[in-house]
């Protein structure tokens, strides 16, 4: 179990979650029924290695060495515990597979009791965990260590990932029998193959999206990882995931290989082309934006890719339309057709894959001589020795080109207000030179390279040096909403413990709650912190967003932070955006930043803003709020939306209506 103070499970407990909608099929589905004598076994089981845990990690306090595996042991317990209790063995064979995890996890606390543990030393198949920093939740990962590969070796290895594709059965028991038993599609010689269970079913976004980051850290903790030669690949909804990550995070790579899967959401789902397939809300549409790679498309010019598709797979759609847009910016990149084969690799394309990552690796180079850089939000705002600081207007197009020259930097911009620049000794271009010339959008500006990042900002019209001022609350870097946004790093969900203003909106703040916390542990495998709105602590602002549920009179923490936010709420009136609302049966969600901590996010009365219906196509997974919205509660909440959405938008880059 978590450390975390207090979890949404004890929440369920005592509150009823919202029905059901029978009409949308539930993912993950519903389990088989265990046999009495099996259920009682593996509760048995589970307690007793749940004990032991508790016991090692007192026990080992004080070797934090061997205390930072302790994951790799609790995941033993985790996937069988979670299968039980929650109901997701979907096969009979799985009772099996639970007891031999559980006895696993006993043989790796024996293991790092006595201050061995083999899997540390081990080639082939190894199974990994690692505690995320988003919930404390406990996330597999599964790895192929070279056969040749030595502990404490020097010499740093390629690392592959592999995103897999959908498996609404895909629980975590199921996903570690396989990595202890299956290679994979591909293992390239001398390389470490990472597989990422990605929280679950999700194609690697939002909190999916973290687990790489998260899984690469713990992963180069134990192994030595170059970080030049990492490749991102993967099939299927592991495709889709493939071309998100390497359009987002382009200079990351030494290059990529999707296979199959999506590329945005629109045209994949056919949306707007039939009336049974209307096209969402403008707020939605402007929020294609995030996950779409195919408006990040520019960004493959840092990045070699190989596109793979079966000649008759409807999923090379999602290569034809990254072809597409990338000749809109002037790019290719290749695309492999399997001949007459389906949702699957062709045998003679696979070595053509590997042929052509062999190649394309020792060509990375971290600081290359031009970077081309598109984004429509500061969620991504890096690429190579770019930064961005400040857009003019978030979710359109910024892009910038740069390129490192002799004697300095010569750049073009578009909606951009604020950057640096972090070239390093940028080839010895800038070697003993006291000053550089950055030319930006044609204005030449001195800069000291001594001094990095190179940092410079718009006012007036004109680039000046420097940060951008700090005057009041501006969009930044891991500050720049919508709602979802909150869910990607550190949260805590802060329950109300007052009276509500009104019945029914108190009511609907605590079913949402209830709702919320079992989404996320459906969707995204992990408990999600809960406190009493009383309990929270100055060290709980500092390290988490907090997720506020209720209203000014039930939640304390909202009754102290609301003159500061941009709305009024009492028992007579709601007003938001200049509109005002009746409390009785209307309430605000949003997400902006805490008064208590400026560095981190308050939320008002939501979770991730997708739902069930969502869950039943990945490319459908995506933020169905933006960065504030006023509900109707006349409208019950269905698999769709929370309530009737009267009114819905983003704030400005100052944070303002």
């Amino acid at each position: 179990m978590s450390p975390r103070p207090l979890l949404c499970a004890l929440l369920l407990a005592c509150l009823h979650a919202p029905a059901a909608d029978p009409a949308v099929r539930p993912v993950p589905p519903q389990g088989i029924p265990v046999p009495e004598s099996d259920a009682k076994e593996l509760a048995s089981a589970t307690k007793a290695l749940a004990d032991e845990i508790t016991t090692l990690r007192s026990e080992l306090k004080d070797r934090p060495a061997l205390l930072a595996l302790l994951p790799d042991v609790e995941i033993f317990h985790k996937g069988p515990d979670w299968a039980l209790r929650h109901g997701e063995f979907f096969d009979p064979k799985q009772l099996a597979t639970a007891k031999a995890q559980l006895a696993t996890g006993h043989q790796r606390a024996a293991e790092l009791r006595a201050g061995n543990p083999s899997w540390n030393l081990a080639s082939g198949l190894v199974v990994r965990a690692y505690r995320s920093a988003i919930d404390g939740s406990i996330q597999p990962y599964g790895l192929v260590i070279p056969d040749d590969w030595k502990p404490g070796e020097t010499t740093p290895r390629r690392l592959d990932f592999w995103m897999h594709g959908r498996g609404e059965k895909l629980s975590e028991l199921d996903f570690i029998d396989q990595r202890m038993k299956q290679k994979g599609e591909f293992t390239p010689t001398g390389a470490f193959v990472l597989h990422l269970y990605g929280r679950y079913c999700c194609a690697n976004k939002f909190a999916g999206e973290t687990d790489l980051f998260e899984a690469l850290a713990n992963a180069r903790s134990h192994y030595n990882i170059d970080p030049a030669k990492l490749v991102v690949r993967g099939f299927s909804m592991g495709g889709a995931s493939c071309w998100q990550f390497a359009t987002h995070f382009s200079s990351l790579w030494a290059a990529a290989a999707p296979g199959a899967g999506f590329a945005e959401s629109k045209e994949f789902l056919k949306l707007g082309t039939t009336p049974d397939r209307p096209l969402p809300p403008a707020w939605e549409q402007t929020l294609w934006r995030w996950y779409d790679s195919t408006v990040y498309a520019a960004n493959l010019s840092n990045l070699p890719t190989l596109a793979y598709s079966g000649e008759i797979d409807g999923q090379k759609q999602a290569a034809d339309i990254m072809i597409r847009f990338l000749k809109e910016e002037g790019l290719s990149i290749p695309h492999l057709i399997g001949p007459q084969v389906g949702h699957k690799y062709h045998p003679d394309s696979k070595p053509q894959i590997e042929d052509f990552l062999a190649k394309a690796i020792p060509q990375h180079e971290a600081i290359p001589e031009k970077v081309r850089f598109v984004t429509h939000t500061l969620i991504y705002p890096k690429m190579a020795w770019v930064e961005l600081d400040a857009l003019a207007k978030q979710w359109e197009r910024a892009e910038i080109n740069a390129t490192l020259v002799s004697g300095g930097i010569t750049a073009t911009t578009s909606n951009i207000d604020a950057l640096r620049f972090s070239p390093g000794s940028a080839r010895n271009l800038f070697a003993g030179a006291p000053k550089i010339t950055v030319t930006l959008d044609g204005q030449r500006l001195e800069a000291d390279p001594a001094h990095q990042p190179l940092a410079f900002h718009r006012a007036n019209g004109r680039w000046q040096k420097g940060a951008l001022p700090a005057k009041g609350l501006h969009k930044a870097p891991g500050l720049c909403g919508p709602i979802d946004h909150a869910f990607m790093s550190s949260f805590l969900m802060l329950r109300p413990t007052g009276t509500p203003l009104h019945p029914k909106a108190g009511a609907w703040a605590n079913t949402e709650l209830t709702h919320a916390c079992e989404f996320w542990r459906k969707t995204f495998r992990g408990d999600a912190p809960l406190k009493d709105d009383t309990a929270l602590t100055d060290a709980d602002i500092a390290a988490n967003n907090l997720i506020l549920w209720g209203d000014p009179s039930s939640n304390a923490v909202l009754k102290k932070i609301l003159p500061m936010l941009p709305i009024q709420w009492d028992a007579k009136q709601l007003r938001v955006a200049g509109a005002n609302y009746d409390p009785s049966h209307h309430a605000p969600v949003l997400i902006f930043p805490n008064p208590l901590n400026p560095a981190k996010y308050v939320v008002i009365n939501s979770g991730v803003t997708f739902r069930e219906e969502a869950l039943l196509n990945n490319a459908n997974q995506i933020p169905k709020l933006p960065d504030w919205a006023v509900l109707d509660l006349d409208t019950q909440p269905d698999a769709r939306a929370p309530g009737k959405v009267l009114q819905a938008g983003f704030f400005n880059e100052s944070w303002a209506f």
